[in-house]
């Protein structure tokens, strides 16, 4: 087996040649001049998918998890009361942090296929009158249930509270995949990784920080070292890392965002949109329903898919990698062996999709779902022919 299948998870996503090329690189000196010469602009050309001007860029060596530790320790203290919605297993998963942390974590609880609750914020902090929330936590993206949350919605809520509360959120898989406007919507912190719209290893935790969330980190008392802002910061500013920086993934960094700017930020949007869309065509198709509830949710980055009553969903993704050689995702959480999850961000395009919902299609029918075999790919072939790039 030659090992070329694309996979069709939300992350890691597919490396396009051209990226793995440009990681294969020897080592170099990271304090010499050629490799500021590569850093400094990546650092200013990442601004552009942030859609920020004046917020500072930092790179971690981390996943995006790191960034999320690098947010709350670098900003926070012991006893800091944070406001988050749990609607899936990534918001679930930052809930966790911070109290592993010693937040006061004060949690909404919100059905699993829905987004973020802003009238619920809106609520809770025109309440706490004394400023006690000093963030608010939002996960763009729900990867789990393939839910794209609204962001400007969510400031608009702290704003209508009159409130002070610093606005973190999390665009790990939205990032380079759907838009994502820091400045505009008033986004304090926004955390990404490498692997997923930037289409690379997983390796990089990348955040772009607002200047009211630097002022923070002055009082905030969690202990940091390796994911200091000041010490990356400080280090940046003569053009390099407090230790050692991951070159290769620099390199392929300052590649993908060239990739990017050469299709065109607003070209890659549109690239999603309709590869997604394409996926949700197959789905009407297949007589499935999304995991979203409503369609102003739907993410261009996943797909969260039911199976039918009475079949298990882990059993077909299995079966599909044992079979086929490709990898669909798993159900997490509440939606563990009743849905699977199609990945249709990165390095994708109509023939890839198609492909992947062939495959998927050829499992399900193996384990005897009742689908017609080609009628998912159909609809989608019909949605891509009248719907060209």
């Amino acid at each position: 087996m030659i090992g070329q299948n694309p996979i069709f998870i939300p992350g890691p996503t597919n490396i396009p040649d051209s990226l793995r090329n440009a990681m294969n690189v020897q080592s170099t000196d990271h304090r010499a001049p050629d490799f500021v010469e590569i850093f400094a602009p990546v650092l200013e050309k990442l601004k552009d998918i942030f859609k920020t001007k004046d917020a500072t860029t930092i790179i971690f060596p981390s996943s995006g998890t790191g960034g999320w530790e690098a947010a709350i320790s670098n900003t926070m203290s012991v006893g800091d009361k944070v406001l988050i919605a749990r609607y899936g297993m990534f918001s679930h998963r930052w809930i966790d942090l911070c109290q592993r942390h010693g937040l006061d974590v004060e949690i909404i609880e919100c059905e699993w296929g829905t987004g973020a609750p802003a009238h619920l914020f809106a609520q809770r902090l025109e309440k706490d009158k004394n400023n006690e929330i000093k963030a608010v936590l939002v996960t763009h993206n729900e990867t789990a249930t393939g839910v794209r949350s609204d962001i400007k919605a969510v400031r608009e809520a702290i704003d209508s509270a009159n409130h002070d509360a610093l606005l973190y959120v999390d665009c790990v898989s939205s990032l380079a995949s759907m838009d994502f406007r820091m400045d505009e919507w008033g986004v304090d912190i926004a955390i990404s990784g490498s692997q997923k719209g930037l289409m690379l290893n997983s390796g990089l935790a990348i955040l772009a920080v607002s200047e009211k969330a630097l002022a923070r980190t002055k009082r905030a008392n969690l202990p940091r070292t390796f994911f200091s802002f000041d010490d990356m910061i400080n280090a940046n500013k003569m053009g390099g890392f407090p230790y050692t920086p991951p070159l290769q993934l620099i390199h392929g960094l300052n590649a993908a965002l060239k990739i990017i700017e050469n299709e065109g930020l607003e070209n890659v949007f549109r690239r999603h949109f309709r590869l997604a869309q394409g996926v949700r065509e197959a789905v009407k198709a297949w007589g499935f329903r999304l995991c979203a509830k409503t369609p102003d949710l739907y993410s261009d980055s996943i797909s969260a898919i039911y199976v039918p009553e009475g079949f298990d969903s882990d059993e077909l993704t299995n079966h599909t990698y044992d079979k086929y050689q490709v990898s669909f995702g798993v159900g997490l959480g509440e939606m563990a062996k009743k849905a699977f999850r199609i990945g249709h961000l990165g390095a994708l395009t109509d023939v890839m999709v198609l492909s992947g919902l062939a495959t998927i299609e050829m499992a399900m029918a193996d384990l005897n779902y009742p689908i017609e075999l080609g009628s998912g790919v159909s609809a989608a072939q019909q949605y891509y022919r009248n719907n060209s790039a």
